[in-house]
């Protein structure tokens, strides 16, 4: 396999443009950016040293309900005792000027609050995905945050990720031709007891988790909306854990072109995530397409055959978001995955879930 270089990556960047997708990695400001983390599980473990490598941001507040584990994490980055929060007295951030922005880490359900609390604190919110358990909470996140004047990102990495930049801009290139088609798939086996399997703090199954990087992908790589939605739910094992959530779900999208999207997503078995496209003149698949790395790109288009091998390590994707996100606030800039974005995810997430029969 042929590897991306430095330069491949710097040309990438570059080369987002066409795509409508710049990350902007490489803004220089007197002032980095301060950002609380609300909530310190396993997304904010890529997020913390992540941050801490960009040229634009920084750690300067903690929030958690587990104040020896935030003391910890604030030794290590240099955050003062006395911006450590907990959940309670979250709302006395917006008395600390090192806070410039949050990065909303918590369970999917608690997205909408907290995005809601800190916007009228007066920072800047950076989401993870999926925004929220309901189109009416990104609906209030947004205009939450468009009150207090202050921006809405929704943390897709995969904006920012220089193969999926690569996959988006020959394709909207013409390499592939007219496309046809695409597959997609993303899951995996989930363990008991995960608060993913609770509907009242996840939202949903996989869909929510997993799937949702599929269904982006199938938008971001063709630059259009579906307008036909059809989809099944099923749950094949029946060992207590999917009490509350479906197991599987697959969908397909018609889009305004004629292109269809076919997609899967599952937590009942090992899907690793790549999405496939079908063009008139020849195919792109991207392997671990939504992982943190080990992302590798093949196609094989009009006599030219390509298998590249992303070096890019783990926490990347987290440092080129987050450099992008601090870009915008620097320069009052509108984020590539503002909160329409997620909007919109929660948008066909209701309607394939109307389709597969699953209550909201």
């Amino acid at each position: 396999m042929t590897p991306l270089t430095r330069r491949d990556f710097t040309k990438l960047s570059a080369l987002s443009l066409v795509a409508g997708l710049s990350p902007n990695l490489h803004a220089q400001s007197d002032k980095k950016i301060g950002y609380a983390v609300i909530g310190l599980g396993r997304i904010a473990d890529h997020f913390l040293p992540a941050t801490g490598a960009t040229t634009n941001s920084r750690i300067t507040a903690l929030v958690s309900g587990h104040r020896d584990k935030a003391e910890r994490i604030a030794a290590q980055y240099g955050v003062p005792s006395n911006s450590i929060y907990n959940y309670q007295n979250f709302d006395e951030i917006a008395k600390n000027p090192a806070v410039d922005a949050v990065y909303v880490a918590l369970p999917n359900s608690m997205h909408a609050e907290y995005t809601i609390r800190a916007a009228r604190a007066g920072k800047h919110v950076l989401c993870e995905k999926p925004m929220a358990t309901s189109v009416a909470d990104c609906e209030k996140m947004i205009a939450a945050c468009r009150a207090a004047n202050v921006k809405l990102m929704i943390a897709y990495r995969c904006h920012y990720e220089a193969t999926n930049l690569k996959a988006i801009r020959m394709i909207r290139e013409g390499a592939l031709g007219q496309v046809q088609a695409i597959d997609s798939s993303f899951g995996f086996n989930i363990a008991p007891g995960e608060w993913r399997l609770s509907k009242t703090m996840a939202g949903g199954g996989p869909l929510y988790d997993v799937g949702i990087y599929s269904l982006n992908a199938c938008r971001y790589l063709i630059g259009e909306e579906p307008h036909n939605i059809s989809a099944y739910a099923s749950t094949i094992d029946h060992d207590g854990r999917f009490k509350e959530v479906e197991e599987n779900v697959t969908w397909s999208m018609r889009f305004p072109s004629g292109i269809v999207a076919s997609c899967s997503t599952t937590y009942g078995g090992q899907m690793d995530g790549y999405f496939r496209v079908y063009g008139s003149k020849g195919w792109l698949q991207v392997d671990n397409a939504f992982v943190y790395e080990g992302l590798r790109l093949r196609a094989d288009y009009q006599g030219t055959q390509i298998d590249e091998f992303n070096p890019a390590r783990d926490p990347s994707q987290f440092q080129a978001e987050t450099e992008h996100f601090s870009h915008c606030i620097q320069t009052s800039q509108q984020p590539q995955s503002p909160g329409e974005e997620g909007l919109k995810d929660l948008q066909y997430i209701t309607q394939i879930y109307k389709s597969a029969g699953i209550p909201i």
